[in-house]
């Protein structure tokens, strides 16, 4: 209860959380390792509708776990549109908190918040939502919702808040290898949504698995997946990976 008191003070105080959906977007889960440091790296590219080219984008980024329910890290990220070059296109801050023991209930449950910095000066992003995780017999599933809204624009037009939702389901074949399935949507404002046609949902196959490089912490954690577009307002295809480097 304790740590739940500090994360609600975390969040009132406006711990940054935020970043737009995109092809390297990946699946937040609630754990978090003490003392543990990190090197990610996250790449993606989507095949757009209407033949309109292809999109991508990648990020690296460096993270530590502060205290044994915090786990904070920076990214910086790159970006490509059809008919433009890769560039550098934001700076990302992202806060994971812990809010119960793993195991300690039938859910593990956690929160992400994040702000992003865009080159342009578009406003910062803002994104909260709650992460939970369990287990179905020998299925590891994840679930989270996610809140997004931009800051400080520029421009007079409105910006609501809008929800998403990531999913996920995994199936442990070998300590190194584990198969399953991820999903990822938008759906628009989060209390109107938009019609079916315009809202981003995709899905397909994952694999996941960690690697041992030495004693202690070290190690090489990995997972990718091959997206699907199942509505109108999502991308026909996406590929995305993320490899991480702890110790």
């Amino acid at each position: 209860m304790q740590r739940l008191h500090r994360l609600i003070a975390a969040a009132a105080l406006g711990l940054p959380a935020v970043a737009s959906a995109g092809p390297s977007d990946y699946v937040y889960v609630p754990a978090v390792e003490y003392g543990e440091r990190e090197i990610d790296f996250k790449a993606g590219t989507a095949r757009l509708r209407n033949d309109e080219g292809r999109e991508s984008a990648a990020s690296l980024g460096f993270g530590y776990g502060v205290t044994q329910w915090w786990f904070s890290e920076a990214y910086l990220k790159y970006h490509h549109e059809p008919g433009s070059k890769s560039q550098y296109d934001a700076f990302e801050w992202e806060n994971k908190f812990q809010l119960t023991e793993p195991n300690q209930y039938f859910v593990d449950v956690g929160l992400i918040t994040e702000i992003e910095v865009p080159r342009h000066e578009e406003g910062y992003e803002f994104k909260l939502g709650p992460l939970f995780q369990g287990d179905a017999g020998p299925v590891r599933w994840n679930a989270n919702l996610l809140f997004e809204r931009v800051l400080r624009a520029s421009s007079d037009e409105p910006h609501p808040t809008e929800m998403g939702y990531q999913l996920q389901a995994k199936y442990a074949l070998r300590r190194e290898l584990e198969v399953g399935a991820q999903a990822f949507g938008e759906m628009g404002k989060w209390n109107h949504w938009d019609p079916a046609h315009e809202q981003n949902h995709r899905l397909g196959p994952a694999v996941f698995g960690k690697v041992k490089l030495g004693e202690g912490r070290e190690a090489l954690r990995y997972n990718a997946a091959w997206l699907i577009g199942v509505s109108d307002g999502a991308p026909k295809n996406t590929l995305r990976v993320q490899a991480e480097y702890e110790f």
